[in-house]
């Protein structure tokens, strides 16, 4: 399914009543603090002790982007089995489609697949509110996946429109899905956790959870290969996702994942020799299998990681740890 979206206005403030003798009416980021210290009780627990009700996602609305294959479509099952409805982003994979219809056979939940060019902010816009509204009027979940690799080696000698495309594609992207995800959980916090028309309240909503797949090389230097933009880009998703985590302490909560080296498409350029030393620097001398981390975006999506915000998650076999 292609998303056609409109000039979508930018975003204004909230402006002062016209009454002088009311105040304007002070937002969710703003209220989580008084003087430049955190209020108490910006949060509450969940009720839910069991470790069933805490992972379950029935009743809520994720969106994936990257997900037609790789760890994007890994994460769509590992929700999806959960109980959660899937929506799928692919930029050119059309196979999303077949992936989709077979989510949603296997798990017997809604899931669908949308053609959506991240790096255009009105189209992340335009398809984050279209798909919530047809996804029972809500949006709980968002995990901003999409991602493409520094292929050039050393940036001086390197194209610098292929800089501005690998840092649009990764970093930008996750702003502008970050941006479109967070109107919503602050619009459903603010109405008292009703549907984004205000016709029900949500059931089973505790607020959004924001999802950015990072890298370990957001962490480290790779060899022998050479990324620097690829590297810097993973860096400054890390820190985004830290820092949403304070701003929108009050509606959402938002986390990374750095993935190591995984046997995925993305890395299908890097030649054979390279791999081998790859594995070579990993403990457990292999690359990661996209399935294996299907269980760290499942808790972060979930109530088991309600006390869990503004965290980077490693997973890569060790290397970080030599």
């Amino acid at each position: 399914m292609v998303l056609r979206p409109p000039q979508v206005p930018q975003i204004q403030p909230e402006q002062p009543s016209q009454d002088a003798s009311s105040k304007p009416k002070q937002s969710p980021e703003d209220a989580s603090m008084t003087n430049g210290i955190f209020n108490e009780y910006n949060t509450t627990a969940p009720t839910s002790t069991s470790n069933r009700a805490l992972f379950s996602l029935a009743h809520k609305t994720a969106i994936v982007t990257g997900a037609g294959a790789g760890i994007g479509l890994a994460v769509a099952h590992s929700l999806a089995e959960a109980g959660a409805n899937v929506a799928i982003w692919y930029h050119s994979n059309k196979s999303a489609l077949d992936r989709a219809a077979e989510i949603e056979k296997r798990y017997n939940v809604k899931c669908r697949a949308y053609a959506v060019d991240v790096t255009d902010e009105h189209a992340v816009w335009h398809a984050v509110h279209s798909i919530a509204a047809d996804f029972n009027d809500r949006l709980d979940i968002f995990v901003a996946n999409a991602g493409i690799p520094w292929t050039q080696g050393r940036m001086i000698d390197g194209d610098t429109a292929h800089y501005r495309n690998v840092v649009a594609t990764d970093l930008d992207s996750v702003f502008y899905c970050a941006r479109a995800a967070g109107s919503i959980w602050r619009q459903q916090y603010a109405s008292g956790n009703r549907s984004l028309s205000g016709s029900h309240e949500l059931q089973h909503y505790t607020g959004g959870s924001f999802i950015a797949t990072a890298s370990m090389s957001g962490h480290i230097a790779n060899i022998p290969q050479l990324q620097s933009a690829y590297n810097a880009a993973k860096a400054g998703v890390i820190h985004l996702a830290r820092s949403l985590a304070v701003e929108w302490v009050r509606f959402a909560r938002a986390n990374s994942v750095s993935p190591g080296y995984m046997a995925t498409e993305i890395s299908k350029f890097i030649p054979p020799e390279t791999k081998r030393v790859w594995r070579g620097k990993i403990p457990m001398g292999r690359e990661g299998e996209a399935e294996e981390l299907k269980g760290v975006y499942l808790f972060l999506a979930s109530e088991a990681a309600s006390y869990v915000t503004g965290q980077d998650f490693v997973v890569d076999g060790g290397y970080t740890a030599v």
